[in-house]
């Protein structure tokens, strides 16, 4: 049974031991908002944890930090799903369904879907300024608050590869567990913000 899940950006920049003061100030919307959620996930009590992200590292410990701090939640099992291909986000949505299928019903499960939007947004950032960039964050979210997952799943493959995203794959496996269990979600957008040229967005869909 499904009872919490939401969308995590994963930026190191964001953690007190790698950003300095300045940079987190730039990013204190996103910080807030997930900082709201852990208190959210800890009265769902989650007896497993599931993150998919499509990085080892930082795409587990960032969320973690904010989602799971010490204190608030005992540390449930925790289940890594890492991404390791760039099959399409139909793939995705599929593999998502099959890990729900295999979920005992008797178990309370939360699941965090780890990744950033584009890396496109700014002639400064880690990719420089493509168009694509803010038309895919505007369109996904807009596509997000509809509920509307096949439109996610159709978004162009030149729109995905131009915005140099990197979360579209983890949100595709998380939306095909909710369409799985029937689960009435409801897209709660928390904050979005790109100051350093990247999309961070923080959404709680459960």
């Amino acid at each position: 049974m499904l009872v919490f899940a939401c969308i995590s950006p994963h930026p190191p920049i964001i953690l007190p031991t790698v950003g300095s003061f300045t940079d987190r100030q730039k990013v204190k919307s996103t910080i807030s908002a997930l900082e709201s959620l852990a208190p959210k996930l800890a009265a769902a009590k989650p007896d497993t944890l599931i993150i998919s992200s499509p990085h080892p590292d930082w795409g587990f410990n960032v969320p973690l930090h904010f989602l799971l701090p010490r204190g608030v939640l005992s540390s449930p099992p925790l289940i890594k799903t890492y991404l390791t291909d760039l099959s399409s986000p139909m793939v995705h949505f599929e593999r998502g369904k099959k890990i729900a299928r295999i979920l005992p019903r008797v178990k309370k499960v939360a699941w965090i879907a780890s990744g950033d939007m584009s890396h496109c947004l700014k002639e400064d950032g880690p990719y420089g300024f493509h168009p694509s960039g803010p038309k895919f964050d505007k369109e996904f979210i807009r596509l997000l608050k509809k509920k509307d997952i096949s439109g996610i799943l159709s978004l162009p493959e030149k729109l995905v590869q131009e915005a140099g995203e990197c979360g579209l794959r983890s949100f595709a496996m998380l939306l095909g567990g909710l369409e799985e269990l029937k689960v009435n979600w409801k897209p709660e957008i928390l904050s979005y913000e790109e100051p350093f040229g990247v999309g961070y967005l923080v959404a709680r869909l459960l």
